[in-house]
């Protein structure tokens, strides 16, 4: 991401600042933005590699290197911020992370997340099913996956090509983020409808790497400091994300007329089937997703109850009486 973009490149000063003040100095790190020292979808590489000694990203992008990587981004239908957090932190999918990445050199953690980001941008109003086919998309991951078996052509490119791609007619749509992000692009003057449907990414993870040699070469104290400054920075681009979203969206509906659209019953129909088989090839494939969704799967059927009881509705019940 460009250095110093809102909430997804400002994430990273934020924790390379909480690292040299807990630290007290002894750490510094230095902030480079997409293109500058490697281009923006090779940070993997790069971390694993040495060439820098850390990284910014989401992992769903390594996806052709990693393929269970993708269950640490998003997962279509999958867990709330609240729930992936929960996950990460107490349900053991930091240390299924940590064994998958260090085969790769590296050591990953939470170092961010958008939470429930919107379905995306289209150029013209989907009414049915029959809208999708034949779209070009942009959509990463397993979402991506999805879209393709319901008749959609779904491409992955960095977030700083999505404007020329909607305004050459390159793409018919794209996902980016959320309203903050996507009014940061101006993602608006290129497209008229913005689909709300949170099916895609209930919640969007990004992560940190640190190569893992540069990793183990720390010393306790300093791999606590790294933790915990992850840790804060997690938690506190979440909340910005809550804050800067309701503002953005305000601005895009109010100032700029933009029209908000949920997707209509035969598409969220169709995307949840086609996200199932996708998840499950990917878990027949590959040995890794397999234990990684297992982990997963069954920890938001634990958490389900009370999040239904809890959380959800509240949420009803305030939207009945305040309605």
């Amino acid at each position: 991401m460009a250095k110093n973009f809102p909430a997804l490149g400002t994430g990273a000063n934020d924790f390379a600042r909480r690292v040299e003040q807990l630290s007290n100095g002894r750490m510094q790190i230095r902030v480079h933005g997409a293109g500058e020292l490697v281009p923006a979808l090779e940070v993997f590489d790069a971390v694993a590699a040495g060439t820098a000694e850390m990284g910014h990203s989401a992992s769903y992008y390594w996806r052709g290197k990693v393929a269970a990587s993708q269950f640490f981004t998003a997962v279509p239908f999958g867990m709330t911020t609240t729930e992936m957090n929960a996950w990460l932190y107490h349900g053991g999918g930091q240390e299924l992370w940590d064994e998958i990445y260090a085969n790769h050199n590296l050591k990953p953690f939470a170092v961010g997340n958008t939470g429930a980001q919107m379905a995306g941008w289209f150029k013209k109003e989907i009414n049915s099913l029959d809208d999708m086919q034949g779209l070009k998309l942009r959509l990463p991951g397993l979402a991506g996956e999805a879209m393709n078996s319901i008749g959609v052509s779904t491409v992955t490119m960095p977030g700083s090509e999505i404007f020329t791609s909607l305004q050459t007619g390159a793409l018919d749509a794209a996902d980016w983020v959320g309203p903050y992000n996507d009014l940061a692009f101006g993602l608006h003057q290129v497209a008229d409808y913005y689909y709300t449907s949170a099916w895609n990414e209930p919640s969007a993870v990004l992560e940190g790497t640190i190569n893992l040699d540069a990793w183990n070469s720390l010393p306790e104290d300093l791999q606590d400091v790294i933790r915990e400054a992850a840790r804060a920075s997690n938690m506190a681009m979440i909340s910005e994300f809550a804050f800067r979203n309701a503002q953005a969206l305000e601005t895009l509906v109010d100032e700029h007329g933009v029209q908000l659209r949920t997707f209509p019953e035969d598409v969220m129909a169709a995307l949840y089937t086609s996200s199932l088989e996708a998840i499950q090839r990917q878990v027949d494939s590959d040995e890794e997703s397999r234990r990684v969704y297992e982990s997963y799967s069954a920890f938001q059927k634990l958490l389900r109850p009370f999040s239904d009881v809890g959380e959800y509705a509240y949420l009803k019940n305030r939207d009945n009486v305040d309605g």
